[in-house]
């Protein structure tokens, strides 16, 4: 068995990646908290142009007809850049689910005409741009086109949340298997955790061998290294989790061994980009601290995102359940 990534999937990560580097920069990024939508002007054509919001869709519907495999490390990249664009929501859950449900919103979802948030935990939404959200009624799923929602407040101010109050339009996604869904946007959740501890991780570095103390860079006293040296090993045994479990969702029919994977991969991606965070924050000093400085957003993207889609705890839990502890 291969275990490694295709030289396709990694042309196909790189290829985002340049394009987040370009039209995606921490300036859009800061620029996304103040806008009306939260969101970055021109990306998301960018995106679909690409092919990126079509890869979970079946080539037969339009779609690259690829697999949470091929997705997994694209998410990576999303939380390295910081995208603000709801894009495990879009790609990695809702679009699958309308193809399942052989719904006719697909089409648009897959062109970058509509943008389609989730509502699976019945607490909030992503996305104060959305054309549709794809809600959790009990063991149903349903396209919500017409709702209000009240507005809340989030830490991550490019993420805009509200709290779903009322449904006035809806149509069921028969095929469409919630649990599944689930599965997927903790996955793509765990998937940006690790791209954003990445971008923590670098960032410190990077500023450590800049920032002198007593004559000499602050990363050669060796407390810091240590710091630093443990948010890698975390991401190290993180990492390679969220990519079992990106196998386990495209391969996997089991829900309960499914589950478990990607309870493991959530679990450890969340312990990992919250270590990054409290690392980076000890390592930059006052600085960290500053509005004005760039470590912000992805702090408070960090924090976040380990809390969304279940946190450590719930998916601790949930693996324990499934190996019967």
């Amino acid at each position: 068995m291969k275990f490694s990534f295709t030289d396709e999937q990694d042309m196909f990560r790189d290829t985002v990646r340049e394009l987040f580097a370009d039209r995606c920069p921490p300036d859009a990024v800061r620029q996304s908290w103040d806008n009306d939508d939260g969101r970055v002007p021109g990306l998301w054509a960018a995106l679909a142009e690409m092919g990126v919001l079509a890869v979970l869709a079946p080539e037969a519907a339009g779609g690259l007809g690829m697999n949470e495999v091929d997705l997994v490390r694209i998410l990576e990249e999303a939380g390295y850049a910081g995208v603000p664009e709801p894009l495990v929501e879009h790609v990695a859950v809702a679009v699958p689910a309308l193809a399942e449900a052989g719904h006719a919103a697909l089409e648009a979802a897959i062109a970058g005409d509509s943008t389609v948030t989730l509502n699976l935990s019945g607490e909030v939404i992503v996305g104060a741009s959305a054309d549709a959200v794809v809600h959790r009624n009990g063991d149903t799923l349903h396209l919500v086109t017409e709702w209000q929602a009240d507005a809340a407040t989030s830490i991550d101010q490019s993420r805009r949340l509200g709290v779903l109050t009322d449904i006035t339009a809806a149509d069921p996604l028969d095929g469409a298997d919630p649990d599944l869904a689930f599965d997927r946007a903790a996955l793509g959740t765990a998937a940006q955790c690790i791209g954003v501890a990445r971008r923590l991780l670098e960032a410190t570095v990077e500023y450590v061998g800049e920032r002198h103390q007593f004559g000499k860079p602050v990363g050669s006293y060796q407390a810091v290294k240590h710091h630093l040296a443990n948010v890698k090993i975390a991401l190290d045994f993180a990492a390679p989790l969220v990519y079992r479990a990106a196998w386990s969702v495209a391969h996997d029919d089991d829900p309960v061994t499914r589950g478990r994977d990607v309870s493991m991969a959530k679990a450890q991606a969340s312990e990992a980009v919250d270590l990054a965070a409290r690392q980076a924050l000890q390592c930059h000093g006052a600085i960290g601290y500053t509005f004005e400085y760039d470590l912000q957003l992805w702090l408070k993207r960090a924090w976040t995102l380990a809390a969304t889609h279940g946190d450590v705890r719930f998916h601790r839990d949930r693996v324990a359940a499934a190996i019967g502890v």
